[in-house]
């Protein structure tokens, strides 16, 4: 498999989102998943097999699109309906590609573990980041 294919404009909150907002340290695509950078204090591409320690744990996924230095909407928690397929049950990770999503069958060697949560349908995911500390 691959990581979704989301569609950006199709990404949207539910009605029981956790969000934060900020400012985007780069161009970021709504339904992306993105870190808070502590030197920075700006949100970036989340990769489960990043040099940088704290960007193999997302701290929640993009409503909006931005580029550097602009505004940015985050979801930390809740219903999104994420703008791709998904297959109701199964659970979505990190991707090894910056801001990428993909399924747990998808998961290699290399990579830190990083639920992002599970499909509640075929286009809703319920956020619920869980980061174990665990390398693949």
């Amino acid at each position: 498999m691959a990581d979704l294919t989301i569609t950006a404009a199709n990404v949207v909150a539910g009605s029981n989102a956790v969000k934060k907002s900020g400012v985007g340290g780069e161009v970021i695509a709504a339904g992306k998943p993105v870190y808070l950078s502590s030197t920075t204090k700006k949100w970036q591409l989340a990769d489960s097999n990043s040099a940088t320690a704290e960007a193999k744990k997302a701290g929640g996924i993009a409503l909006n699109g931005c580029a550097l230095d602009q505004p940015i909407v985050v979801q930390t928690a809740g219903d999104i309906t994420i703008g791709a397929t998904l297959t109701p049950g199964a659970r979505y990770y990190l991707s090894e590609t910056p801001g990428g999503i993909q399924p747990e069958a998808d998961l290699g060697a290399g990579e830190n573990v990083c639920l992002l949560g599970l499909a509640k349908s075929a286009t809703v995911l319920s956020i619920d980041i869980q980061a174990p500390g665990v390398t693949l």
